[in-house]
């Protein structure tokens, strides 16, 4: 009866309410009997919980999933279970956005040698600065493409290094793995991993890894998930910025791009690799541990 009730008072600005009760076969008198009862307890936790749920989905940039946004309320110590959580998304009508099927842009230089793949698609270290991983995407914009090539730490899952240009040359990939080595040690031992692009594969990336000391990883042939967390990375990137956002200039979008790499993902975003938590929360727990031990 009381879903008859709240439907007939949610489109009482559009139909007559005698004539909704009619069609929900329920009393007009009990319809403003209902609606004048104050709110049970119930009732105004699931309004307070739905508000709340809107101000996460909101802060998330519209891409948070109820798991997500489960483990947000948690966070704020606001109770309420997982399923709960999904109905209410339900009725409130929140859908995250979904990223856009992948579509790859690597130019394979055959004719380079590739040193063999050392991760075996494991995307997990034991500390920062043991496994970066790298890859190039690029934004469409008014006045041609940006390119984007990032260093992501696997310990952290943070993007530790990353550079913009016109251009898919190796000095983008170098601008981004010199501000990698300036944030976290490179440690000894480290791998750097990236895919079988031209660039990576050259002989002047081949030399600046020589000069850091940094032993090179390559993806296998025609297998995207050797490189799945640098994918999973510029999904989410599109998802949030990307596919909703017009760039007139490439300036506008570096911008942007930078503001969603620093302030959202690297600070905010809960990644479920990381027990929800953000890239930076897990940097801080390692620093306190090594600075405890």
């Amino acid at each position: 009866m009381a879903e008859n009730y709240e439907f007939i008072d949610g489109e009482a600005a559009n139909f007559p309410v005698w004539q909704m009760c009619t069609w929900a076969e329920v009393s007009t008198s009990g319809f403003y009997h209902w609606r004048s009862r104050p709110l049970s307890a119930t009732a105004r936790r699931r309004a307070q919980l739905r508000a709340v749920i809107l101000q996460v989905f909101s802060d998330s940039q519209e891409t948070y999933g109820y798991r997500r946004v489960h483990a947000v309320l948690q966070r704020m110590n606001v109770q309420a279970g997982v399923e709960l959580v999904r109905a209410l998304m339900r009725e409130l009508g929140l859908v995250p956005c979904q990223p856009r099927p992948w579509r790859p842009i690597t130019i394979i230089d055959d004719a380079a040698p590739a040193p063999p793949d050392q991760v075996a698609c494991d995307f997990t270290a034991d500390a920062p600065g043991r496994k970066p991983d790298s890859d190039i995407t690029y934004v469409h914009t008014w006045a041609g493409f940006l390119y984007i090539a990032t260093v992501i730490d696997c310990h952290t899952k943070a993007v530790v290094g990353w550079a913009t240009a016109d251009n898919m040359k190796t000095s983008l990939i170098s601008d981004a793995l010199d501000m990698a080595a300036r944030n976290i040690d490179l440690a000894e031992g480290c791998i750097f991993h990236f895919d079988r692009g031209a660039q990576y594969t050259s002989r002047e990336l081949r030399c600046k890894l020589r000069s850091l000391g940094l032993p090179a990883s390559v993806c296998r042939t025609g297998v995207c998930w050797d490189n799945a967390m640098a994918e999973s990375f510029f999904g989410a990137l599109k998802n949030t910025l990307v596919q909703r956002t017009t760039f007139p200039t490439r300036a506008h979008a570096r911008r942007a791009v930078i503001r969603c790499i620093e302030m959202f993902h690297n600070r905010k975003r809960l990644r479920s690799g990381l027990g929800y938590k953000t890239p930076a929360e897990v940097h801080a727990e390692y620093a306190e541990l090594q600075a405890a031990g």
